[in-house]
């Protein structure tokens, strides 16, 4: 497809798109204009007011909860049984199980001395006869103070519960956790200017506030009376200017303690929204057409994109096709050499043979050069029978082989395989340093096939290095335990960044013309994909190349 026929495909496209969705759009846009004028025309006043009561509630029922319990543990234990620290101890770790609100709880006898405590302090032995808690307490039976210091040194409030047994009067009194309470008024707030907060009748604040100041902060707000009731539950609700602003403020007296809870919250904040709502709707149908434009155009591309990778992709197929026809072809000469080679080999094979066969009849002493003849006879067999292994995988890359399954170490095919350059690495003066891990275990693979790889690699590193250099041959186990690799590095020229992707190409090569085919390692790759392994390269230019040959362990 030509450039002109992309361009009307995508105008059509963003066309089709913006008929089908603008219409939905603004037919939401409206729908949700008509909800936000319904929705906040409802009062703020009686939304604040229920919050309160329930708030208020929650409240009472908190510190309800924590009297009865602390009755409970009076009136069912024993001064014996709660002097005992270690069953005090018990009996703290059995309710805080249940409720995290207590710091730690003791016993005072009417004397004021504490006889038995348990929590983070070192309050054992303290005299509380001089404490105005205290003296309610045994005043009125029970006692739940304001937020005070005392001896911890913080702020914190207690709950106190005194008992007669017999002629002994003792008190059993717990520090409830003024976080876990302050929680509970936390959060209430609605918005960036509003706020809540416990006072108690003198004005001191019992939990923090945002703005009127820290816990125990004196408050310069005038407070309703307890007796005052703005309603049958004794919320009152009205406007106060608080700091250049006027606030709906909601109040109720708590019933257990009297303490003040105050809620405020901003009217311009809370109707701000149905001022929005036009502007929101607004931008929500300018960003949906934006939206829509912007993915119109984006599937346009996508769309195109496709068809021209489809068009690549193509291209690249008939360049592969094309490769592998010569691959064939090559495949088809290879075997033709390796065939017309092998002939003159098994000749010169047996003949090395009837030689040693004759050598058999002579007599050792009248033939002065006998172990001399033996010995190269030997070696020519040798030799033949390496050649014959090099034509032999000719004859498999031509032919495409199965390749065998046998017991390979990989330390000796590479020790082996090296004695192979030894004398050409010598020649141009380049060490050969071998760090073979001798713990990794055997393989099962084609062990011609793989010393073929490792004789490339090495040769390519020769090659690469030229001469007063050296190549680092190293063995071990990969990282996850399923694999064993040699590693073959050089300290030649490298290889440029922009080609690593293609070293392992048929016909491509790095060498000047005449002196590489470009085969050696797209032949390696083919070896090890039929093997099952893997290569990896690793390699910069100017400081040498390391190249990675992976078997799985089988």
């Amino acid at each position: 497809m030509d450039t002109q026929g992309y361009g009307r495909l995508r105008r059509k496209i963003m066309t089709v798109t913006l008929v089908f969705s603008l219409v939905p759009l603004f037919a939401l846009g409206f729908f949700v204009h008509l909800q936000f004028s319904k929705t906040y025309h409802d009062k703020i006043a009686r939304n604040l007011e229920r919050t309160v009561d329930n708030r208020q509630k929650a409240l009472d029922i908190f510190l309800d909860e924590r009297v009865s319990q602390l009755k409970s543990l009076a009136y069912t234990h024993s001064y014996q049984q709660l002097s005992d620290p270690a069953q005090l101890n018990a009996i703290f770790n059995v309710i805080q199980t249940n409720s995290k609100s207590y710091v730690d709880l003791g016993v005072i006898d009417q004397n004021g001395e504490h006889m038995a405590y348990v929590g983070p302090f070192s309050l054992k032995r303290v005299n509380y006869k001089d404490e105005p808690w205290f003296h309610e307490t045994m005043l009125k039976g029970q006692y739940v103070s304001d937020v005070f210091m005392g001896f911890r040194k913080f702020p914190h409030f207690i709950i106190a519960v005194m008992r007669r047994e017999g002629d002994r009067t003792w008190i059993l009194r717990a520090t409830i956790d003024s976080e876990a309470f302050s929680s509970l008024v936390r959060g209430i707030h609605a918005g960036e200017l509003g706020d809540a907060y416990l006072v108690n009748a003198e004005g001191v604040l019992q939990t923090s506030s945002r703005f009127a100041g820290p816990v125990m902060s004196k408050l310069s707000m005038a407070l309703p009376s307890p007796t005052t009731a703005g309603n049958k539950d004794g919320t009152i609700i009205e406007e106060r200017p608080v700091k250049d602003r006027t606030m709906i403020v909601g109040m109720a007296w708590l019933q257990r303690v009297p303490w003040l809870l105050v809620i405020m919250e901003d009217p311009k904040e809370e109707l701000s929204a149905l001022v929005r709502a036009q502007s929101i709707a607004a931008a929500m149908v300018a960003g949906g057409i934006l939206l829509i434009i912007t993915g119109a155009a984006l599937t346009a591309r996508s769309i195109i994109n496709k068809l021209i990778k489809a068009d690549r992709e193509k291209a690249a197929l008939d360049a592969s096709l094309m490769q592998s026809s010569k691959m064939a072809a090559l495949g088809k000469l290879a075997a033709g050499v390796a065939h017309e080679v092998n002939n003159p080999l098994t000749l010169i094979r047996e003949s090395a043979g009837w030689i040693k066969d004759l050598l058999v009849d002579e007599d050792p002493e009248k033939m002065l050069h006998l172990e001399e003849i033996d010995t190269a006879a030997n070696k020519i067999e040798m030799h033949v029978d390496r050649a014959k292994a090099v034509t032999h995988r000719m004859l498999g890359f031509g032919r495409r082989m199965e390749p065998m399954q046998e017991n390979v170490s990989l330390n000796l095919l590479t020790d082996q395989t090296l004695k192979f350059l030894e004398s050409e690495a010598l020649h141009r003066n380049i060490e050969i340093i071998k760090r073979l891990d001798e713990s990794i275990p055997n393989t099962t693979t084609d062990m011609a096939q793989i010393q073929q790889v490792i004789l490339n690699i090495l040769d390519n590193a020769i090659d690469a290095v030229g001469s007063d250099g050296s190549i680092t041959v190293s063995t071990g186990k990969s990282e996850n335990g399923r694999e064993i690799y040699v590693a073959i590095a050089d300290t030649g020229c490298g290889i440029p960044k922009e080609k690593l992707n293609t070293i392992f190409d048929p016909f491509f090569t790095t060498k000047k013309v005449g002196e590489g085919t470009g085969l050696g390692l797209a032949i390696c790759y083919g070896i090890l994909e039929k093997l099952g392994g893997r290569i990896e390269v690793g390699s910069e230019e100017g400081k040498g190349s390391t190249f990675t040959v992976f078997l799985p362990l089988v």
